[in-house]
């Protein structure tokens, strides 16, 4: 909660280079209603690859890996858990999913996020909906060797900052005292270097910044993965919050360093998303001829199926079927395998 004591203190000295990476969240924040009422059937699209894309890369952050056609089966709802990896992966889609479904967003409370860590762990047997009972110092193997990096806050301690911290930041949100992405920084910070948790403190951290952003009206977070944003950075994301938490103990930290880190995870987002919308916006033909052309000319030597959907959000998988059929009896493509998960290679003409 050190970061919400003092807060004229903490987010004072803003750093030059943020303003302008919050005037641009800003501006994608303003553009996202046009792009609602415009595109639908893409952002339908965009969301469902989102969703896939936020659970496996949240998990693969802390060493919880999923093979791509196997993380797609558990996303669409397997119960058929082969090993721990495969449950924990579970336990992230349904605290996710939980998330995208809510259409108000009440203020955080300690049930609240207990609720989403025992769905966290539901499907592992781990304590899920439970405070630590131990400290958990981070520590780092560089070198070979053992060494403290963070000492958080003391089991005793735990459950007292923890709501003190939801209480002072819902407090700022609500009178506005800075930017809604400077507060959700300084929320972050502020949890993580309390570790209320024996396991899942980073996985729900990220889930937290999820729910404030959408509850903030950066709906971006549906669209976009944030997350696989964060794991293609995660050495710059893992810095940034050893830079903005030293010396937290003694309120005397530097949040910049991790918001603006923040700020421009979500700045780039909000330009994946409108790269993505302006591409398929520009497409010309019918959809079958569009299709047609992406797997002749664009497409890799050899794809999936949902390679070409994901490439071009809005067309439909029964007209990517379609046309690959056409292909194949064209002789232009050749299936490798059967199913969804099947590989296709593109037969070069002589």
């Amino acid at each position: 909660m050190q970061s919400f004591i003092e807060v004229d203190k903490t987010f004072a000295g803003q750093p030059r280079e943020l303003g302008p990476l919050l005037a641009r969240i800003d501006t994608g924040k303003g553009r996202e209603g046009l792009f609602e009422d415009q595109m639908p059937a893409l952002l339908n699209r965009l969301a469902g690859d989102a969703r896939i894309a936020s659970i496996t890369a949240s998990n693969a952050i802390e060493g919880v890996i999923v093979e791509g056609d196997r993380a797609e089966q558990l996303a669409d709802g397997s119960r058929r858990y082969r090993n721990r990896n495969e449950r924990e992966f579970a336990g992230y889609r349904d605290a996710a999913d939980e998330l995208m479904r809510l259409e108000t967003y009440e203020p955080l409370t300690v049930p609240f996020v207990l609720h989403l860590h025992r769905l966290l762990f539901a499907h592992s047997g781990g304590r899920g909906g439970h405070l630590k009972s131990d400290q958990n110092l981070i520590v780092s193997y560089e070198d070979g060797k053992r060494q403290v990096v963070f000492e958080p806050t003391a089991p005793e301690q735990t459950e007292f900052q923890l709501s003190e911290l939801l209480v002072h930041y819902e407090a700022n949100k609500h009178a506005r005292g800075a930017h809604p992405l400077v507060l959700i920084g300084g929320l972050i910070i502020d949890f993580l270097a309390i570790h209320p948790f024996a396991d899942g403190n980073g996985r729900l951290a990220r889930l937290l910044t999820a729910h404030e952003l959408l509850a903030q009206g950066y709906r971006v977070a549906r669209y976009i993965s944030i997350e696989q944003h964060i794991y293609e950075s995660k050495h710059a994301y893992y810095a940034a919050l050893y830079e903005s938490q030293r010396d937290w103990h003694k309120g005397e930290h530097d949040v910049w360093p991790w918001i603006t880190y923040l700020a421009e995870i979500l700045a780039s987002a909000y330009d994946d998303f409108e790269q993505r919308a302006a591409a398929a916006n520009s497409q010309t033909g019918s959809k079958q001829e569009q299709v047609r052309s992406h797997i002749l000319s664009n497409a890799p030597e050899t794809f999936r199926r949902r390679d070409i959907e994901r490439a071009l959000p809005g067309i439909s998988d029964a007209t990517v079927r379609l046309v690959l059929a056409k292909l194949r009896d064209e002789g232009r493509v050749a299936p490798e395998g059967t199913g969804r998960g099947a590989r296709w290679r593109r037969v070069e003409s002589n």
